[in-house]
């Protein structure tokens, strides 16, 4: 049985009663009242129509040859001029230039017109036609600046004539350009110039830019394809002046020394970067009073750290009013009204709603004699890591304990992060400490809970390595902001203490020695893109100096790029240099291949990356010993990777490092050693001995840190 219909015997009379009438029509005429004219071009019947595929293919490409053939048909009849080789050189390296300029919808006959009217002069020839362009476009033949641009002659199948240069019309209209577009103490530019020197070798002069007497706009010339050849030994005016470089390099910026070209006297066609004296302008900044100081905060969770900060930064006006107002309403919705200060810091939504920091908050502040960038570290011990990230960044710390009854002992005791915190940040070379006693209002502001609290830190930072010079201690809120930019007014508390308020003691911390004379360094601590071309590096310089410019190198991975801008705290500027907290925008590199952990660094003198290296090692508090093939966790500046301590090599003591047993079969508790260390991905390291910042590294063994050591030897 046939799955199809039968329609051999159907009556199509009966199925199709009255489809004639309604067959081809998308509608029903006299329901929608449609008129005769728009049914007539909007409905379709299939009946008015040729439906042959023929049809169709006639009329593809038709339009498009007419409109060719009409802008072109004076181009087609038009008989080129006749002109020796050199002439014709000319013309066509002419041509090429000037098609770049306008583009191509001018017709080739008038471009050839333009040129031979302009004796194979480009910038003149240019001048007309872009006049000519711009007078066609209005309705009338004689505009009011006509007498400025050259007349170009009608369409004629005649051969024109070649303008000789003591023609005393073409003279003047020439001269009227030529000081429109150049300097007046230059000379009229008829030709392009090839010098040869000794050596048999050739320079084309790269012509200046052009500038349209009536456009008044400048229209930049590209360099020609061909070689010009001309009768004029007039040299070519100079696209950019000293005092141009200078100007666009910024004030210090020396001129660039490429070699100029003995019989042209004008610098080579690609101009060299400029070059900044990163050592004066540092020493400027140095003398301009206030100095750069990177600034970490650390200590136990919920100690108030990002509340304690973000309350200070709303005092000294980083944050407005209204943002301030917005944090405080959203706050109180989410039932965390006291956390309001803290959201100036904490700004995504899971910090937020989890109410503790996770990852290194940055940005920036002033005090009287300081430009400080603050680091706020996070307290919980589930991210140590991201806290050594920011230690490692900063030259000195604030220790943030909560005053607060039973608070502060179990920050303190055993198991607590403000023991920890301390003394990770005295392995990663911080010398100089500010401890601030926060929320001293929930005991009464007791000077006994401030004493007792001081004498147990002062005790423990001693034996981390904290000088007592170096360390103060400063009573607080947070959350009421007494004694933070100000100094206290609170009566019980003003009873006994008179000393600095949280501003004045981060105004006095000193900034350490910056390398600025060293290869340039920076740890890469983020990847993003931007706005415009390439993509953003950001971290902190290490060592060293960078501007715009410079090619540098990424090392472990071995791309190079060139920095095409520089900003520090979102502003642009030209350089940058240690110490600094810069984001470079990079070309020439693959963004995939840029990973965290990296250093960008220069190309003549490239940091040394190795998976093997030697170290001296102090062992903390630690519950099992170490042995040969124990494995560890390797934090180093932004990097964190697994690694295995391959050999011991020998225990060593502690003040005057000599061997006290060479080979041993394990690390004990405070155990100074020398061991070998192996890391599954080669990593970037200095010798502590060459640069300390950049030797040393920290070792966590299931969540804890069990020690911290420096480098002694690469493999």
């Amino acid at each position: 049985m046939s799955r199809h219909r039968n329609v051999r015997g159907m009556n199509y009379d009966d199925d199709y009663d009255g489809y004639d009438e309604v067959y081809g029509h998308s509608v029903e005429d006299d329901a929608y009242g449609v008129s005769p004219g728009t049914a007539e071009e909007f409905l379709y019947r299939r009946s008015y129509h040729e439906h042959h595929l023929g049809k169709y293919m006639d009329k593809i490409g038709e339009g498009e040859e007419e409109d060719e053939e009409n802008t072109l048909a004076d181009s087609k009849t038009y008989q080129k001029p006749k002109l020796n080789d050199v002439d014709e050189a000319r013309l066509q390296s002419c041509l090429e230039g000037i098609r770049n300029v306008v583009g191509d919808g001018t017709p080739e006959h008038i471009l050839i017109e333009a040129v031979l009217s302009s004796n194979f002069v480009m910038e003149k020839a240019i001048d007309a036609i872009l006049n000519q362009e711009e007078a066609s476009s209005k309705d009338s033949q004689h505009s009011k600046g006509a007498s400025n641009h050259i007349d170009l002659p009608t369409r004629s199948h005649q051969r024109v004539p070649q303008v000789r240069a003591n023609d005393l019309s073409m003279s003047k209209v020439t001269g009227d350009v030529t000081r429109m577009s150049f300097p007046a103490t230059k000379k009229p530019v008829t030709g392009f110039y090839i010098a040869d020197d000794d050596s048999g070798g050739e320079r084309v002069a790269t012509p200046p830019k052009v500038t349209s007497p009536t456009r008044r706009s400048s229209l930049p010339v590209p360099p020609m394809a061909g070689r010009l050849l001309g009768d004029s030994t007039d040299r070519l005016p100079k696209v950019a002046s000293t005092s141009d470089l200078g100007a666009m390099g910024g004030s210090n910026s020396r001129p660039s020394s490429r070699p100029t070209s003995p019989s042209t006297g004008r610098r080579d066609s690609k101009v060299a970067k400029s070059s900044i004296d990163v050592a004066k302008e540092y020493a400027k900044r140095q003398s301009s009073g206030k100095e750069l100081i990177n600034l970490v905060v650390i200590g136990h969770v919920d100690a108030g750290k990002s509340t304690l900060m973000g309350h200070l930064l709303y005092l000294l006006g980083q944050v407005n009013q209204r943002q301030m107002h917005k944090y405080e309403t959203e706050s109180k919705k989410q039932g965390k009204a006291s956390f309001a200060y803290a959201w100036v810091l904490d700004e995504t939504g899971e910090e937020r709603e989890r109410g503790i920091t996770m990852d290194v908050g940055l940005t920036r502040f002033e005090t009287p004699n300081r430009i400080v960038t603050l680091l706020d570290a996070p307290g919980h011990k589930d991210f140590i890591p991201n806290m050594i990230t920011g230690a490692a960044q900063a030259d000195v710390a604030i220790l943030v304990v909560n005053a607060t009854n039973g608070e502060f002992e179990s920050g303190f005791e055993s198991g607590g992060q403000t023991r920890e915190h301390a003394l990770l940040v005295r392995s990663l070379g911080v010398t100089q400490l500010a401890v601030a006693v926060n929320k001293l209002d929930t005991v009464d502001w007791s000077k006994d809970r401030f004493k007792d609290i001081t004498s147990k830190l002062r005790h423990f930072l001693k034996q981390v390595g904290f000088k007592e010079a170096d360390v103060e201690y400063i009573p607080c809120s947070g959350l009421t902001g007494e004694n933070l930019k100000e100094k206290a007014t609170e009566p019980k508390l003003t009873q006994w203490y008179k000393g600095p308020c949280l501003v004045e003691q981060i105004d006095k911390l000193k900034p350490p020695e910056r390398a600025i004379d060293r290869p340039f360094r920076l740890c890469v601590s983020d990847v993003f893109k931007g706005m415009g071309a390439g993509f953003s590096i950001a971290g902190k310089i290490e060592s060293g100096s960078v501007q715009v410019g410079d090619k540098v190198q990424l090392i472990p991975v071995g791309e190079t790029g060139t920095v095409k801008g520089v900003s520090i705290h979102d502003v642009d500027t030209r350089w940058a240099c240690a110490g600094d907290h810069a984001a470079l925008t990079v070309t020439g590199m693959d963004q995939n291949n840029v990973t965290i952990g990296c250093v960008l660094c220069t190309m003549e003198d490239p940091i040394k990356s190795c998976t093997r290296f030697r170290a001296r090692v102090i062992m903390f508090n630690i519950d099992v010993p170490v042995t040969r093939g124990f494995p560890i966790l390797l934090h180093y500046q932004t990097v964190s990777e697994p690694a295995i301590i391959r050999r011991l090599i020998s225990t060593l003591h502690k003040s005057t490092g000599e061997i006290l047993q060479k080979k041993p079969k394990c690390l004990t508790k405070q155990s100074n050693a020398l061991i070998e260390i192996e890391t599954t991905r080669p990593i970037c390291l200095e010798l502590y001995k060459d640069h300390k910042d950049l030797g040393r590294f920290m070792i966590r063994y299931a969540g804890s840190t069990i020690g911290a050591g420096v480098v002694t030897e690469l493999k």
